[in-house]
């Protein structure tokens, strides 16, 4: 089995709604190893984007510990997720986020501009970005010019610009007619595959999380069910983007 990259243990998360409190997760334990694809699913309110947002350090825990590679990140600041986040995740959302003013090199320039880069580094690994998606030819078009489909190939790029540690993705087929669907998911199988990312992505969608390599259950802040292995006890409270895919460009 390869090695977790992601290990989190006895992890809680609740919120405060006046004077109740709201448990989202409970007591929850999870291994993600290194060069995983592995899909969240669970009814809505069952904790499955809170969880993914814990990892990608988009929020802290109320209790408990999440491992990232060799950083501890819920122990980190809000400063120091900051700064985390920006060099190793890489975030794809379900509607894009793309600014509508600039063109495809532009958005997925925009995370570099973050880091310690010349402007030719910069220029260098964008393109790979868009090459690896199959959108070198659409690289100064804006994203009203592209289709639904071109623009999600754009939110990868920039997902991947600065060579993360983890992709997290939310929904990102959920705004895709199923022919665009389906080579977003052929496009994240190859960056497991040949750039060996690790790939943790929510979905409601069973044919989506099909293409996937472990299916997880979420249901009222528990695992209860993993695919990959038998049902849970359910407890009481990489190389460089030089690598070129080929891609079908529509």
């Amino acid at each position: 089995m390869a090695q977790s990259i992601v290990q989190v243990r006895n992890l809680y998360k609740s919120f405060s709604r006046g004077a109740e409190e709201i448990k989202v997760l409970q007591n929850l334990n999870l291994d993600v190893a290194e060069a995983e694809f592995l899909t969240l699913m669970g009814p809505s309110g069952s904790g499955k984007t809170t969880l993914l947002n814990l990892i990608a350090g988009l929020d802290q825990p109320t209790s408990g510990s999440i491992l990232v590679g060799d950083h501890v990140i819920s122990d980190m600041s809000e400063s120091q997720l900051a700064r985390w986040r920006t060099r190793n995740v890489g975030f794809i959302f379900q509607f894009y986020y793309l600014l509508p003013v600039l063109t495809a090199y532009e958005n997925v320039e925009l995370p570099l501009l973050l880091l310690p880069m010349s402007s030719s580094e910069r220029k260098k690994q964008v393109l790979r970005a868009l090459d690896l998606v199959g959108l070198l030819d659409r690289l100064r078009h804006r994203p009203g010019q592209l289709s639904g489909g071109q623009q999600q190939r754009v939110g990868i790029a920039r997902a991947i610009v600065t060579d993360p540690t983890l992709i997290v993705a939310d929904e990102p087929t959920g705004d895709l007619d199923s022919r665009s669907a389906s080579e977003v998911l052929t496009i994240l199988n190859l960056l497991r595959e040949q750039l060996n990312k690790t790939i943790i992505m929510v979905t409601h969608d069973p044919h989506a999380a099909e293409r996937s390599q472990r299916i997880l259950q979420l249901e009222k802040g528990r695992l209860v069910l993993d695919s990959a292995a038998q049902p849970l006890e359910v407890q009481p409270a990489a190389p460089s983007l030089g690598v070129t895919a080929h891609v079908h460009r529509a």
